[in-house]
């Protein structure tokens, strides 16, 4: 298991992967952020996934975000 990268739920439906790794800066460099959208329509399925570069950092934000 990835214990860099996150689950991150309840999301807004307007945002997008751009703001969700801008929400996650504060905590550490981010790799990678995605919001996961529907194939069918484009629109966003209110979940995504956040993967910091070092473990310290998403576990941070894990606790601070929570």
């Amino acid at each position: 298991m990835d214990k860099k990268k996150l689950f991150v739920g309840s999301l807004p439906w307007s945002l997008s992967g751009e703001s969700l790794k801008d929400l996650f800066a504060q905590y550490g460099e981010i790799v990678d952020a995605v919001v996961i959208s529907d194939r069918a329509t484009g629109r966003s399925k209110g979940f995504g996934f956040v993967t910091f570069a070092k473990e310290e950092d998403a576990s941070k934000a894990q606790s601070e975000m929570n």
